[in-house]
């Protein structure tokens, strides 16, 4: 079984929420880390809090959607430490509102951080892993991945696209000994419910016949706030994945993740809508 000390990881997103808790947590268990974000100040401090030698963790200021920041994540990876073995793509943010109003460049840009900047980092860290006969590659996937909601299509539909990309890609390197995982959080404690207001806030002031809604919709998140998980739940299941030599093709987590996905899976479609269906 692979060992995580002496691992040499990137975490993307890394300056806050599940990226940063990640890489707290593979540093304790002996990685080597490379952290980047695009908030520099967050960053460093990370980077100072779990090593301040530097000799284990190296923070790159960086927008993973810049062709140029994700080869120099990369190129700084593998000049300090000589090597990648894990990847962890955790980057990524969600937009809000009605298909029919969001505008089409907003959605493109959630599918060019979600999506195609993952892929893109992707490809930049295979060769290697393939040549090498080994590595481990952890997507971070959402229940969203499974179970649309209203008001959430873009983002849903980002993740959704995730877990086609982590099935393909698994087959794809496996004979190759690069393993692939897809991480599916449920509703965790962190900044990502603000961050996607306000990326959204036009749309949202701007909803007409669809305003009604958003009472519900925000109803339903408090709600959700009450079982909410922290985002060490989800740092343990990368640490899991990263760790194992056959990992799960999936981890869910925290429980009421579980439940969800169960629900998804025992009840017929027009029940799970009306499951997470909004009434004005």
């Amino acid at each position: 079984m692979p060992q995580l000390a002496g691992q040499v990881v990137i975490v993307t997103g890394a300056s806050a929420g599940i990226g940063e808790e990640t890489a707290r947590r593979l540093v304790r268990g002996g990685a080597k880390v490379v952290i980047t974000a695009r908030r520099p100040d967050r960053l460093e401090a990370l980077a100072r809090e779990l090593d301040a030698t530097g000799a284990h963790v190296l923070a790159v200021e960086g927008d993973i959607t810049s062709d140029t920041d994700r080869r120099k994540l990369v190129a700084a990876a593998l000049a300090k430490f000589g090597r990648i073995d894990g990847l962890v793509n955790n980057a990524g943010y969600g937009t809000r509102g009605p298909v029919e109003i969001v505008p089409v460049d907003l959605i493109r840009k959630n599918y060019e951080t979600n999506i195609f900047s993952l892929i893109a980092l992707t490809q930049l860290v295979v060769p290697a892993m393939r040549e090498r006969g080994s590595g481990c590659i952890v997507n971070i996937g959402s229940v969203a991945g499974k179970i649309a909601r209203p008001l959430s299509s873009i983002y849903d539909s980002t993740k959704h696209a995730l877990e086609a990309l982590t099935d393909g890609l698994r087959g794809e390197l496996k004979p190759f000994g690069v393993r692939v995982t897809l991480i599916r959080p449920g509703f965790i404690a962190t900044e990502f419910i603000e961050a996607a207001n306000a990326v959204s806030a036009d749309v949202i002031a701007n909803a007409g016949p669809y305003a009604p809604f958003y009472k519900n919709y925000h109803a339903g998140t408090k709600s959700l706030r009450l079982v909410a998980g922290v985002p060490d739940d989800i740092a343990r299941l990368v640490e899991k994945a990263l760790v194992s030599d056959n990992p799960a093709p999936r981890y869910s987590g925290p429980f009421h993740a579980k439940i969800f996905l169960l629900l998804k899976w025992l009840l017929p479609d027009r029940m799970l809508a009306w499951v997470v269906r909004l009434k004005p």
